[in-house]
This record gives C-alpha cells, sequence and structure tokens, in this order.
C-alpha cells in the first residue's frame, strides 16, 4: 500500500471551496478522501472505479467480501445505480432521505464488483451533512464509503479519530466536527417482497413501521458464519484495543466485576451512563450519555470506546443499555465490540 502525505482540511465553521475543490480532485484522480455525515466519518472513493475502490479496503484492511454503501448528493441520482425502485423504497425516500437511512435495491451494474462484493444489490444512501453533500456535488461521482477506520476499531465520529487510524494511509480528511448521529445508517434491504432490517441504526424500526408497515430483522445479524449483505454483519467491529465486557446487572454486581479485577491485578476502564458514573469507585470512568437519552448514547458511544486506548486499561466494563429504538443500533454495537458478556443471573 501506498504511503501519502495526508491533506488535511478544516471545514468545521463553513464549507470552504478552494479546500473543497481540492478534496474533489483526489476523488476525481481516484484517490480516497475522508469526510464527514450525519453519523460517522465516512471513507470516500469513485463508486464506479474498481481501481480507487480498492483502496478503500487496502486502506481499512477491510475483507473483500464485505460490500459498501454508495453515497449520493439527491434522490434523483439513485436512479442512476439502480434497476429499479420499488413504490415501498420510493415512500422511504421521500421520508427519511437524506439521513440516517441506506436502501438495498437491485443494482443496475454501473458501480464497480467491489462496491457490491459480487452481489446483485447495491446499498444506497443520501447523507444529511452539509459538507458531505457539497463533497458530493464537487466531485460528481457516487462515493463509495465505509466509516472512516482501520477494520474493527470503533468507528469515527470525529476527525482527529480518522487521523489516529489512517493518516498516511489515505489522501485526504475533511474535518467537519463531531457528527450528530453517532451510530451507522440503518440498512433496510427493499429488494425482496418485505423491507428487511440488517443494521439497526439512526432510524429506529418504529420509525420504519409507522411509515411502511410491519419490517422483519435479519437473523443473519446474529449469524456470523453467513455471507453479509450489508456492512456490519459478520466481522467484529467496534473494538477498543483493550478487551471490552458487556455487563448484563445491577450496580452491586457492576462494582464487583471491578473489585474482582482490580484484585487480579487490572486496570479497570468503565463506560456508564451518566446516572451511574458517580456510584462505581475504582475504575477509570467514561461517561457516554444519560440512559434516559439513548440518542445521546449513540453520539457519545464510539469516542467513549476510543477514549480508552490513552488511558492504558488492561479491561473496559461496559453498561448494557434498553434495546429500545435507537438503543437497539447501540446494543448491536457494543455486542460486536465485546469480547464477552458477564450476565448477573
Amino acid at each position: 500500500m501506498s504511503t501519502f502525505e495526508t491533506k488535511y482540511w478544516n471545514m468545521r465553521d463553513h464549507v470552504d471551496h478552494v479546500s473543497l475543490q481540492q478534496a474533489a480532485e483526489l476523488l476525481q484522480q481516484e484517490e480516497v478522501v475522508a469526510f464527514p455525515t450525519e453519523t460517522v466519518y465516512g471513507l470516500g472513493a469513485d463508486a464506479t472505479s474498481e481501481k480507487a475502490v480498492k483502496k478503500i479496503f487496502e486502506a481499512k484492511g477491510r475483507p473483500a467480501d464485505n460490500p459498501l454503501i454508495v453515497h449520493m448528493a439527491k434522490k434523483e441520482q439513485i436512479h442512476e445505480v439502480v434497476q429499479h425502485i420499488p413504490d415501498i423504497a420510493h415512500k422511504l425516500i421521500d421520508r427519511f432521505l437524506p439521513g440516517p437511512l441506506t436502501l438495498i435495491l437491485k443494482s443496475n451494474g454501473r458501480c464497480a464488483q467491489n462496491v457490491t462484493a459480487g452481489l446483485s444489490t447495491v446499498a444506497v444512501r443520501i447523507p444529511d451533512h452539509p459538507v458531505a453533500i457539497s463533497i458530493l456535488d464537487e466531485c460528481g461521482l457516487p462515493l463509495a464509503a465505509p466509516s472512516a477506520n482501520l477494520s474493527g476499531k470503533p468507528s469515527p465520529t470525529r476527525a482527529e479519530h480518522v487521523y489516529d487510524d489512517l493518516n498516511g494511509r489515505i489522501a485526504g480528511i475533511i474535518d467537519g466536527g463531531p457528527t450528530g448521529v453517532g451510530v451507522e445508517s440503518t440498512v433496510l434491504d427493499c429488494s425482496g417482497e418485505k423491507p428487511v432490517i440488517l443494521r439497526p441504526g439512526g432510524v429506529t424500526k418504529q420509525d420504519l413501521e409507522e411509515l411502511i408497515g410491519e419490517v422483519d430483522v435479519d437473523p443473519a445479524l446474529s449469524n456470523q458464519g453467513s455471507k453479509p449483505k450489508s456492512p456490519g454483519m459478520k466481522y467484529k467491529h467496534y473494538a477498543p484495543d483493550a478487551p471490552m465486557w458487556l455487563i448484563e446487572g445491577d450496580l452491586k454486581f457492576f462494582q464487583s466485576q471491578i473489585e474482582q479485577l482490580k484484585q487480579s491485578g487490572k486496570r479497570v476502564g468503565v463506560i456508564v451512563s451518566n446516572e451511574h458514573a458517580s456510584e462505581l469507585e475504582g475504575a477509570v470512568i467514561h461517561t457516554c450519555g444519560s440512559k434516559e437519552d439513548l440518542r445521546e448514547v449513540a453520539v457519545q458511544l464510539y469516542h467513549a470506546l476510543r477514549s480508552f486506548d490513552q488511558e492504558d486499561v488492561d479491561v473496559i466494563l461496559c453498561e448494557s443499555f434498553p434495546e429500545d429504538g435507537v438503543g437497539q443500533a447501540v446494543m448491536n454495537r457494543l455486542k460486536k465490540a465485546a469480547t464477552q458478556k458477564i450476565s448477573q443471573t
């Protein structure tokens, strides 16, 4: 893999046109550029170029059978990469896009084979972020863009996360400030008879069902042996450097796990809700928002996971959260990040 002098553009306060042109030119030259979306930072490359897309996989160390999501600036552009948009998908596009929803539709073959991982379908979405829309407009390309992190690491919700993982491995990083949703988009397969959630995310199952009726959840979410039809279905994701244990139990049980680890000489890190932070002792504690606001937890989750990489802890213990609404996405990510689950009962 080539080593780059990674360019860095600060667009936190406003979209700078000169910087935008420089980033767009790199994308047009089949290079890879990281940019912010409303969910996490994406690692963008021309979705129609196999050569460009290959650089995404090389930079991330991502398995080649893991398909990518294609990002576009306008709803009308979806027609350019799919065979047909079913009526139900039209409703979803009108209601949720731009936004944290990805639709899987039948591909027309315009996107590179390594975008779809050889599948007959393609995943598409329109990000709800001014910098993302600006770079998509400026380069004039559909951009394949998985999360801009090393494969398996927590997804980046800040430009510094991207820099820590990928400086020297990609051509450029656009800093648009912290992202607003914090977990990746919901992936909904609309290529069959009934819509199926392949990855929970920023648009909840309840949100979808209010518009289109009953939606299934793919059992492959818990079956790691199947061929992935969507990003995030097969491989271990979102893991911090230290092993992470997902704790299911009350605070007394949580504290007992801290004490046991300390007695064995371990330095312990803890991720908990704001409400519980002051009730635990003997550990390096990072909060991830209020348990009463799971959207806040989603926003802060990946930053909390990454924060321990600088703390030199041996084990991270993480609180479990209700799987209501966006809590389903939060727990999906935590289960994938965890090396084991410790339950009170």
